[in-house]
């Protein structure tokens, strides 16, 4: 009987294909933004995941930031060479204190270029990412022995550009208007899980970058990483009270610096795609809301056109309860129908967005029959005036209908 009902409520739908369609455009725009908004966002929060997974959990960023409110509006200075010692001294539990000047410039030897990212740093830069150096010497050993802080270590992407097969080690490069001797050449790490090709850069000594590709005096940025066993937020904290020192802010000042961990940014970016998510699905609401008047109204049509089919229905002894049940099934699968192309629509939308960002595609499967369970809600309640109007016709009269 359950499926009889479900046969004719199929044919009623196929009678008037371009109606039907019209009347849940609301569900299934709704179920489609939800379907595809929730599909990015976990595509783009795996993508943080993973590139923490990458980077290691005992990573701290250290940044200037804007000064407190009601100090000059200009952003607030950056840090020294005397700040790198000072983590370095009096902070232990950090294994690397790496500065960082970072700067796109090309990069020329032997007739080629290549514009790519020059980082100005020092060895630890390598220590707190776990790169190795894969021919030549750090800028340690090359200092050691004697050679210039115009030194510069290339990646890999930078090296096969530029020189080939070939060892680079002895060469010199032009970066930017500064000639430089290529001390060293990295290991490959390939692309990020963000699609960054790691490999594109070249590493110079901070003061050779500050003096002759930057010409700033400070510091942009400094990259930490804590020893092994060490927690980042106690770090943290200690990173936190040395810079407050170091920068003379007084008690109860807001810090003009940023101390963030990875733990940090992935929450940021897990509350941003929650707020994201829930404003969508609150647009989403109003769209399945429109969409389940519709569907009323369309039943409510279809039960005026069906009056006569009703009154025989009654008469020739089929109870109320069938004919609600009847029409709650059409209400149903019209509704149902609408969540199946939305979610459809949804997925084909995301698929699209995260191709072209470059991030994973994850599906939600609680999300997708959660759009089932609520078009199927959507058709319940709004079927159910419509469908008891119609079984509580009086037979005589429906049947005198014309």
């Amino acid at each position: 009987m359950f499926l009889e009902m479900i046969k004719l409520a199929l044919r009623a739908v196929r009678r008037n294909l371009l109606r039907s369609f019209l009347t849940v455009l609301g569900v299934v725009i709704g179920v489609s933004a939800v379907i595809a908004m929730v599909t990015i966002g976990n595509g783009t929060a795996e993508q943080v995941r993973s590139e923490i997974a990458r980077l290691g959990t005992d990573i701290l960023f250290v940044r200037p930031g804007q000064r407190a409110p009601g100090a000059p509006a200009e952003a607030a200075k950056g840090f020294s060479e005397r700040d790198i010692a000072a983590l370095r001294n009096q902070v232990p539990d950090l294994r690397a204190v790496a500065p960082q000047n970072i700067s796109t410039v090309t990069v020329v030897a032997e007739g080629k270029n290549r514009r790519t990212t020059v980082i100005g740093t020092n060895d630890d830069f390598l220590a707190a990412q776990d790169w190795s150096i894969e021919t030549g010497s750090d800028f340690s050993r090359a200092a050691a022995s004697g050679g210039g802080d115009t030194a510069c270590i290339l990646g890999a992407t930078v090296r096969r550009e530029l020189f080939g097969e070939n060892d680079p080690v002895g060469s010199n490069v032009r970066v930017g208007n500064v000639s430089c001797a290529v001390i060293g050449t990295l290991g490959e790490k390939g692309e990020s899980s963000m699609g960054r090709d790691q490999d594109d850069i070249v590493l110079m000594p901070i003061s050779a970058f500050q003096r002759r590709v930057g010409g700033d005096s400070y510091i942009e940025s400094i990259l930490l990483a804590a020893r092994d066993g060490v927690s980042t937020e106690e770090l943290e904290a200690d990173v936190t009270a040395l810079l407050r020192q170091r920068r003379n802010i007084q008690p109860g000042r807001a810090n003009d610096f940023e101390v963030n961990d990875m733990t940090e940014i992935a929450n940021a970016v897990t509350g941003t795609k929650s707020h994201l998510t829930g404003m969508l699905t609150a647009v989403a609401a109003v769209s399945l809301l429109v969409g389940g008047i519709g569907i009323m109204n369309i039943m409510l049509v279809s039960v005026t056109e069906r009056t006569r089919e009703i009154g025989l229905r009654l008469t020739v002894g089929a109870l109320e309860r069938q004919v609600l049940l009847q029409f709650m099934v059409e209400a149903v699968v019209l509704s149902l129908l609408g969540g199946v192309l939305g979610v459809l629509i949804g997925l084909g939308v995301a698929y699209a967005v995260v191709q072209y960002l470059a991030v994973p595609f994850v599906i939600a499967p609680w999300m997708i029959l959660g759009a089932f369970v609520f078009s199927a809600l959507i058709g319940i309640i709004f079927g159910f005036f419509p469908a008891r109007r119609a079984a509580r016709m009086n037979p005589i009269e429906a049947l005198r209908h014309e």
